[in-house]
């Protein structure tokens, strides 16, 4: 009885069976690819697989508190190329990697925080507003190193310095496992535990639930509102400066479609676009089916524009299944209400 109790308990958390249906989806698929290439259980092979998925996990964490307010950002691809360029454009000029990263940590802040503002405060349409900054962070991109991508961090800060920040943030590896995953997983526990354990937290599912109702609560939806958009910043940054390390260099069209892999990695795992639902450990396992299917199907060969045309469909059906579920228990609500009123 203890057992099943618990095993209740858990399946009654808000989110937990989505996400528990996208962790067996993908040991499904990863099993799958790997009687198809034997390659693909290689432990080279995984170890990359999770570094890649980092940069998916980081976005998706950000993505996922913006739509679990029932918002959306679609600046995130833009501030990661920001953040790219920002850091490395002043890395190329000898500034200390530290301050580099530290100045283009807080530019991305700043885009978070003007779309907290416009969509909590002036009540502009998230899909309106987080476009507008979009562009705005995508044009500092090209602007910030004279409309061309940047030499490399090491022609500035030096060899030494240069290879440091590289092996942090993305080819060094800790106990065998890549920095750029143990970076990603650290984020992800630290905002699983903000999300799921404190008041702000409740506050973000307030709103995505009801926002009448929250602000009845005494919730401030401008500031809860404001709190998921500069987490989603954040989370765009740090991908940012990841990208940065890895090629070693700011490229202008880093970041690209980074808005809707967030978006991906938060819906297969269970964060519903409607807001109100979702929990961060869908997001993981969001982003592990996301990135477990690019490599799978690229290791049997698969053309890119196949690779493009499962996901798109996978995150579609995902969405769909939202629907579904959201509207059978609107159904079930209100016949129970009007049993109850015959009662």
């Amino acid at each position: 009885m203890e057992k099943k109790s618990f095993l209740r308990r858990i399946l009654g958390i808000r989110g937990m069976r989505p996400a528990l249906t996208a962790f067996a989806g993908l040991i499904i698929i990863y099993v799958a690819f790997g009687l198809i290439n034997p390659m693909v259980f290689s432990p080279i092979n995984l170890m990359n697989l999770l570094r890649s998925m980092s940069k998916y996990l980081l976005i998706g964490i950000g993505q996922s508190f913006v739509l679990i307010t029932a918002n959306i950002d679609l600046s995130i691809g833009s501030v990661v190329g920001m953040s790219a360029m920002i850091s490395a454009t002043l890395m190329t000029k000898g500034v200390p990697v530290f301050a580099a990263c530290l100045t283009a940590m807080v530019c991305c802040l700043v885009i978070g925080v003007i779309n907290g503002i416009l969509v909590g405060k002036f009540k502009l349409p998230p899909f309106i507003a987080t476009l507008g900054t979009m562009f705005v962070a995508r044009g500092v991109a090209y602007m910030v190193n004279g409309n061309r991508n940047t030499d490399t961090i090491a022609s500035g800060v030096g060899k030494q310095a240069g290879d440091a920040f590289q092996s942090v943030l993305y080819y060094g590896t800790t106990l065998g496992v890549f920095n750029t995953f143990l970076i990603s997983l650290l984020i992800f526990i630290m905002f699983f535990f903000f999300l799921s354990k404190t008041k702000s937290g409740r506050h973000i599912y307030a709103i995505g639930s009801n926002v009448e109702a929250a602000k009845l609560s005494g919730v401030n939806v401008e500031l809860t509102v404001t709190k998921a958009y500069l987490i989603s910043a954040f989370c765009a940054g740090a991908t940012g400066l990841i990208l940065c390390a890895q090629a070693g260099m700011g490229n202008m069209e880093a970041g690209i479609m980074y808005e809707m892999y967030g978006v991906a990695a938060g819906v297969i795992g269970g964060v519903s676009p409607m807001g109100g639902t979702g929990i961060l450990l869908g997001t993981l396992a969001g982003a592990a089916v996301w990135q477990t299917l690019e490599n799978g199907l690229s290791m049997i060969g698969a053309q890119v524009g196949i690779q493009r045309v499962v996901i798109g469909v996978i995150v579609a059906m995902a969405v769909l299944l939202d629907v579904i579920f959201r509207n059978r228990k609107k159904t079930f609500k209100k016949s129970g209400v009007s049993s109850a009123s015959k009662g």
